[in-house]
């Protein structure tokens, strides 16, 4: 085999390992795709490690920037049936099954629109780290989107306040 041949094995075998590694290059495609929350309009990539993509069987897509803004989305949109919902892995940032992913609630980090935290972890290990140094409670999807649904009320009277706040510090520059 002459050099020129090796070469050429050895890139395409370093492309393939690159694409299967799961690479946060590939992984972030959604995030070129839906640069900005639809419903908060917060940067996504900012907030990569919250974020979420929700797939719905009529093949439509919309991305989020946290669990607050999927169950707004899923609340509205009754009549569409998910196909598949993804979020970030608060570690690597790589979009993972949020049905499969373990999930914390609460601890002393803050959330994402929302009061009381809710991050997904695509290993329990590391869930079971984050929550050792930084507090909060194990728990699966369908608990932290019951979570969310329950905080919804005081969680948007919190954004709408921080808004408010935000727009009279505004006027007040002028």
């Amino acid at each position: 085999m002459n050099k020129k041949v090796k070469l050429l094995f050895l890139t395409g075998l370093l492309i393939v390992a690159f694409l299967l590694s799961g690479s946060p290059l590939f992984a972030q495609e959604d995030i070129q795709k839906y640069k900005t929350c639809g419903y908060c309009g917060m940067s996504r990539e900012q907030f990569a490690f919250s974020r979420m993509l929700i797939t719905y069987d009529d093949n439509t897509e919309v991305g989020v920037c946290s669990l607050h803004c999927a169950a707004v989305d899923l609340s509205l949109k009754l009549d569409k049936t998910p196909k598949s919902i993804q979020v970030g892995d608060y570690n690597t940032k790589k979009l993972i099954d949020a049905e499969k992913a373990t999930w914390v609630i609460g601890g002393s980090k803050p959330g994402v629109m929302s009061k009381k935290a809710k991050w997904a972890f695509e290993k329990r290990e590391n869930a079971e780290a984050f929550v050792k140094t930084n507090g909060g409670d194990i728990a699966t999807f369908d608990q932290a989107m019951k979570t969310s649904y329950e905080d919804m009320y005081a969680d948007t009277k919190m954004i709408r306040d921080k808004r408010k706040m935000r727009k009279m510090q505004m006027q007040e520059k002028r």
